[in-house]
């Protein structure tokens, strides 16, 4: 009889209590794990964006007086870049042109490295100016110190990611002062070829910056003197109008060669012998002197700074000064190339 009870109960609880008891415990835990799965694969996704994002925009920028290398995020030494190459009472929509562009000239470094352990340095001569942000509040006037570096860190950061590409590829990005009206071919220049999105432009405007118009007058011993530095046996009979003479344009109006002496040199060759701001350059023969009358400052290749600062003032936003300045380009996101 007590057998018979005990193989009833095992068979009650075999057939009804041990289901119930797997139904009741499996299935809410099931779903618990599979929702904390869930859950844990978002974070390690996000947290692998997180990484990645972090990784892309570092970079690695070498301070060329210390040879230090130095890690800093990409927007963080954009505002150093910035506040060194415009000034802060440019217009907002310049401000964050410039950004831009300068996101895009790093980038485009970044990729062709010309530096062995380093993306980008802070000389102005050779990549782009740098300057911190200690030294930077100094050179501001005091009163004006936390709304410029305000200024610089939203342009950035309203434009953040974004740089210029042209076939799915960053673009050198040059810039410059001053164009003095008209911007230039990178062929005349630097010589090789020229690149398709950066071509001759008008911009209109320019004429109230400082930037625009500079003069240089040597007298005819000076000139001589600062000729010699490249070519010791320059001869230059100043009777002759020959022999001070512009010989050719670029189509932008800029000196391609000029004759000076027995010597016929490049424009680009006697602004850097003469120290003129550009090649855009007239010659005024006066008695007993020479003197240089320049407009524009700077190669004049890419966004001029100071048509940008126009350019906003007209009411133009950033994008549509880098749709002027650079030809047949598209703005993307970092991330999406």
């Amino acid at each position: 009889m007590k057998k018979l009870l005990l193989y009833f109960l095992t068979f009650i609880f075999i057939c009804f209590l041990l289901p119930a008891l797997l139904t009741k415990s499996n299935i809410p835990v099931t779903a618990k794990q599979e929702e904390e799965k869930k859950e844990d694969n978002i974070q390690e996704e996000t947290e692998t964006k997180k990484h990645a994002n972090e990784k892309d925009t570092n970079i690695q920028l070498l301070h060329k007086k210390t040879g230090e290398i130095e890690t800093v995020e990409l927007d963080n030494y954009l505002c150093h870049v910035v506040s060194a190459e415009m000034p802060a009472d440019f217009e907002l929509e310049a401000l964050k042109a410039q950004a831009v562009v300068a996101r895009t000239y790093t980038m485009y470094k970044v990729k062709y490295k010309k530096h062995d352990n380093a993306d980008i340095c802070d000389d102005s001569t050779c990549c782009q100016a740098w300057v911190s942000k200690e030294t930077r509040l100094e050179r501001w006037e005091e009163s004006k110190r936390e709304s410029n570096w305000q200024k610089i860190e939203q342009c950035v950061e309203e434009t953040k990611g974004r740089i210029i590409t042209y076939e799915n590829e960053p673009i050198n990005a040059f810039f410059h002062a001053n164009s003095g009206g008209t911007t230039e071919l990178p062929i005349n220049v630097w010589g090789g070829g020229n690149l398709p999105y950066l071509q001759v432009v008008e911009t209109a405007g320019e004429e109230g910056y400082t930037q625009y118009a500079s003069e240089i007058e040597f007298s005819y011993t000076e000139l001589i003197e600062k000729l010699k530095t490249k070519y010791q046996d320059i001869q230059i009979d100043f009777t002759n109008p020959e022999e001070i003479k512009i010989l050719e344009y670029t189509d932008s109006k800029r000196v391609k060669t000029i004759q000076l002496g027995n010597h016929r040199i490049s424009g680009v060759e006697a602004r850097s012998i003469l120290g003129l701001r550009s090649t855009n350059f007239e010659i005024v023969k006066q008695e007993g002197k020479i003197k240089f009358t320049v407009k524009g400052y700077g190669h004049g290749v890419g966004m001029s700074q100071t048509g940008a600062d126009t350019m906003a003032k007209q009411g133009r936003n950033w994008e549509e000064i880098i749709h002027h300045f650079y030809t047949g380009v598209e703005i993307k996101e970092i991330n999406s190339m």
